[in-house]
């Protein structure tokens, strides 16, 4: 077990001087990597193709670093904690000039520029690597952006991501080489302000998916003599084989054979539609009951174009998947659940048993497409209640199942201030704020509230198709989250459920496993243990919380993945962490499951007790390993 100060340090001073050195500059640009390839990525030309952007945004990038002491530019840095910092300013110049060069046209008498020719290094054979895919928002946004010219990008990018306010943005365009900054401003401002939207996963180079280039046009460019090298060496093997007997394939078509059950799951006409009143009497309660829903169900082009998607997604469509899910297409006619106008978007939901694909374009357009996967194999009644829409302006809309009669919203960390109500049309609710898309420092956290029956449920937006149920109580038999019990065990560790975003959750429970009192008999902490499980089995996410008597947020003191304590296969966690008392006093405060009989501390910190509680002196920064053993004499070890 690893301790962690639960005091805040104050944060290290910022370098300053007139000259950047290598090492500083180099510092800044690990530092911030993500940020500013981030920031290179937005600058560069659209029409250089996503995965094309997404090698060379890294390689203007790593091309940033000085060869030698260089004067800083006496430029803003960045006006939300690096003012500070002259090598950041140094790195992030460099990275908007040479973007910047990389959409100027190419001259016939002048050499180009090297950030304009097709980046040597970093380089991925066979495979085109393309941010993952935000909503419909996003993809309206990165179309407005593809009409301005490269200073208005970079005026846009420096606004939203750098906070910079339009005097230190006309600085650093100037700096960069822009000649009309006040211009680029101006033309910038014809894009809406949506500067949160610029922090999705859709304009992310560091979040990425691949696929495979252009399959026909590599096998095309093979060399006519290889091509006729490998015939006669077909031809020859087919010579010397036997007259029975297997290929390498058995009996399987060639691969440019049709196949009937693929070309079956390309027909409107042969989708899957349940009946409106189906899961009443339905041994099942899970997706393959919901009723086909929306405005547009009835639309054949628009289901046409979605399960062609499915089955073919072109270079335009940006594709995502939850983690441990397939993107194939579907093995055979899917069960429409959706096809309808949700706010800028066409919205077209299906579901093949196995996943839940949603395919959206803007209404407005014909161009760009997003196709977005979720694995739900294994739903039951509770998990089958909800799917995503769409997000739009922070908010999300949900489509409820039929068997859900009330929705509402309500903020986590006001567990006294009840829910509101939403309005439920044909299943979709009103817009609720989404917590997946907000960015800045956590004050809250709305989450969805469900009605089924005598049930009701709590859902939270992670940034998926299918949101994740919040429980709360002992694992093996958690009750529902939405109890004024659980409303308060989960208060001051709603924020907790950020670090959870795009995993593949599909429950969250919160279990209050202890509660210790201070040793400056200033109350009573509260220990508890937030376990997430996936949709894939694997990549559980664990964590440890502590919580002193006033505080706001709870404080995350273990952390582990992929371990079965606090689940129901293991109903046992065992955690420590180093406390500071208002006197200046440092312990040691340890707490284990209600069954643990003993703790023991080793290492940088010694002392034992009895019982599952453990409170020892301590030096400010020790480290210390912890040991319990269980009332069936079992040993358990610290979360890690």
């Amino acid at each position: 077990m690893q301790s962690q100060d639960v005091a805040q340090r104050p944060a290290p001073p910022s370098p300053a001087g007139p000259v950047v050195d290598v090492e500083q500059a180099e510092a800044a640009l690990v530092e911030h990597y993500p940020r500013l390839v981030r920031l290179a990525y937005l600058v560069l030309p659209p029409g250089l193709g996503r995965s094309r952007r997404v090698v060379t945004a890294h390689a203007l990038t790593q091309r940033a670093l000085p060869r030698n002491r260089t004067p800083a530019p006496v430029i803003p840095a960045q006006s939300t904690g690096r003012h500070g910092d002259p090598g950041y300013a140094l790195v992030r110049l460099q990275v908007l000039r040479t973007a910047l060069e990389a959409g100027l046209p190419l001259k016939r008498k002048a050499w180009p520029k090297r950030s304009q020719l097709p980046p040597v290094l970093p380089q991925v054979w066979g495979l085109k690597l393309f941010p993952r895919s935000g909503g419909a928002d996003e993809l309206a946004l990165d179309q407005r952006l593809s009409t301005l010219s490269g200073p208005a990008r970079a005026a846009y990018a420096l606004r939203g991501i750098e906070r910079l306010a339009d005097d230190d943005v006309r600085e650093v365009l100037t700096a960069a080489g822009v000649a009309d900054a006040d211009g680029a401003l101006l033309e910038a401002d014809g894009i809406p302000a949506q500067y949160g939207l610029l922090d999705s996963p859709e304009f992310d180079p560091c979040s990425l998916q691949a696929r495979p280039t252009d399959l026909m046009r590599r096998r095309q460019h093979l060399k006519a003599a290889l091509a006729a090298g490998a015939a006669l060496l077909v031809c020859g093997a087919l010579l010397g084989l036997p007259g029975e007997g297997w290929g390498p394939d058995g009996a399987a078509a060639p691969p440019y054979a049709r196949n009937p059950s693929a070309q079956a799951a390309l027909d409107p006409a042969k989708l899957t539609r349940v009946p409106a009143t189906a899961w009443r009497g339905s041994a099942r309660t899970d997706f393959s009951v919901w009723p086909a829903r929306g405005d547009r169900t009835g639309d054949t082009a628009l289901l046409r174009r979605a399960l062609a998607v499915w089955a073919r997604p072109g270079e335009t469509v940006q594709v995502s998947a939850t983690p441990g899910t397939p993107s194939g297409g579907p093995a055979g006619p899917p069960q429409l659940l959706y096809a309808g106008t949700v706010d800028a978007a066409r919205v077209v939901i299906l579901y093949d048993g196995l996943r839940i694909a949603r395919y959206a374009e803007p209404k407005d357009g014909t161009q760009g497409a997003a196709l977005d996967f979720a694995r739900v194999d294994g739903a039951g009644r509770a998990e089958a209640g909800v799917v995503v829409l769409g997000r739009a302006d922070g908010n999300v809309r949900y489509l409820t199942a039929p068997w859900v009669a009330k929705a509402g919203e309500r903020d986590l960390m006001k567990p006294g201030s009840g829910a509101m109500d939403l309005t439920l049309t044909d299943g979709v609710t009103a817009p609720l704020a989404s917590p997946a898309l907000r960015s800045g420092p956590c004050t809250s956290w709305n989450v969805l509230q469900v009605t089924d029956g005598s049930r009701t449920r709590l859902l939270t937006d992670l940034g998926e198709l299918v949101p994740a149920r919040l429980t709360a109580g002992r694992p093996g038999s958690p009750g529902e989250a939405s109890g004024a019990e659980a409303l308060r065990v989960w208060q001051p560790f709603a924020c907790s459920l950020g670090t959870l975003r795009s995993a593949g959750v599909r429950n969250v429970n919160a279990w209050a496993f202890n509660e210790q009192p201070l040793p400056d008999a200033s109350g009573a902490a509260a220990w508890v243990c937030t376990r997430a499980d996936t949709w894939r089995g694997g990549g559980a996410r664990v964590l440890a919380q502590f919580h002193t008597p006033g505080g706001r947020y709870g404080a995350v003191a273990a952390k582990a993945e992929n371990v079965a304590a606090c689940g129901a296969r293991d109903p046992h966690v065992l955690a420590g962490v180093l406390w500071k008392s208002e006197a200046g006093d440092w312990y040691l405060l340890a707490a284990g499951s209600r069954e643990t009989t003993s703790i023991r501390a080793t290492g940088g910190v010694d002392g034992s007790g009895q019982g599952s509680l453990l409170t020892v002196p301590a030096e400010q920064g020790a480290r210390a390993e912890l040991k319990g053993t269980l009332e069936d004499g079992r040993s358990v070890g610290g979360l890690r």
